[in-house]
């Protein structure tokens, strides 16, 4: 069964324009998944909307939003909410385009797939997404998704394209507020080759289906153990780290604690590490970052 869409509406370049329905990256299939449940009874409970003030649950169609102007709400009406139309509610227009690694990661925030909605958009909507391919582009435009217009860069990918939508300036923490207090630190190089040879030692190739969620695995054992009507299966707590006391002693333990293969042997013969200086007399001695 394919998944819903997110959002239909038209994707436009200039003058061409093609059908387009979004659809989910990410799905929310967890394996585990908690119900509220009343204590005493069992049964799975439900929340209700009362009233502030007096406490009483509200009537099926007694709800209504409302916006706080100086003390005061303004109620607005679910139908005059969508009667709110702009031309971001239905039409992507390519107002621009990027290098997208130009774009920070800070500012993306959602994927969605953007596939042709139907057979006739489909030879507008290959144009298109060759035409950025070809130039190695992505495209900016807005779209309105979920009551919000959101900007949004959107790039091919394989037969389709993939939209991301982005977070505006004013709502991303800029780097230097949480940043600004961190010291300037000269590294040592010597140090500085030791951890560059234990990255090389951990090279890897980027596999998703290797990631997995222990987490949640722990779960399971907990709700199986609890479902045979064992005890809970004791915690095995994991050491936690502390700061390093000799930063360079630790480098040298993390390189020779890790299986030594021979292409980690070989990186670290073909870059040795000098030995180090004895501090001359009356020199500080290095301290741990």
């Amino acid at each position: 069964m394919a998944p819903r869409p997110a959002w239909k509406g038209y994707l436009k370049l200039s003058l061409v324009t093609c059908a387009v329905e979004l659809t989910n990256v990410v799905t929310h299939t967890e394996k585990v998944s908690f119900r509220v449940l009343n204590r005493k009874t069992g049964n799975t409970v439900k929340r209700i909307y009362v009233d502030s003030e007096t406490g009483k649950p509200l009537d099926d169609g007694d709800e209504i939003k409302g916006y706080e102007d100086d003390g005061d709400f303004i109620h607005i009406e679910e139908d005059e909410i969508d009667a709110v139309q702009i031309e971001s509610s239905h039409t992507m227009a390519l107002d621009g385009f990027v290098d997208k690694a130009s774009i920070q990661q800070i500012y993306l925030d959602t994927p969605y797939y953007v596939a042709p909605a139907d057979k006739v958009s489909e030879e507008a909507f290959a144009v298109i997404r060759d035409a950025m391919a070809g130039k190695k582009m992505a495209g900016l435009a807005r779209i309105v998704l979920y009551s919000r217009e959101r900007p949004v860069v959107i790039e091919p990918l394989g037969k389709g394209m993939v939209l991301t939508t982005l977070r505006y300036d004013n709502t991303v923490r800029q780097p230097d507020t949480v940043f600004g207090d961190i010291k300037a630190v000269k590294t040592d190089q010597e140090m500085t080759d030791l951890a560059e040879l234990i990255i090389d030692k951990k090279k890897a190739t980027f596999d998703p289906s290797k990631f997995d969620d222990k987490y949640e695995d722990a779960l399971l054992e907990l709700i199986r153990a609890k479902k045979a009507g064992r005890k809970a299966p004791k915690a095995k707590a994991a050491p936690k780290p502390s700061n390093v006391v000799n930063l360079f002693d630790a480098l040298k333990k993390s390189l020779s604690s890790d299986a030594g293969s021979a292409k980690a042997s070989a990186a670290a013969k073909a870059k040795p590490v000098a030995k180090r200086a004895k501090p001359k007399a009356g020199a500080p001695k290095r301290k741990s970052a």
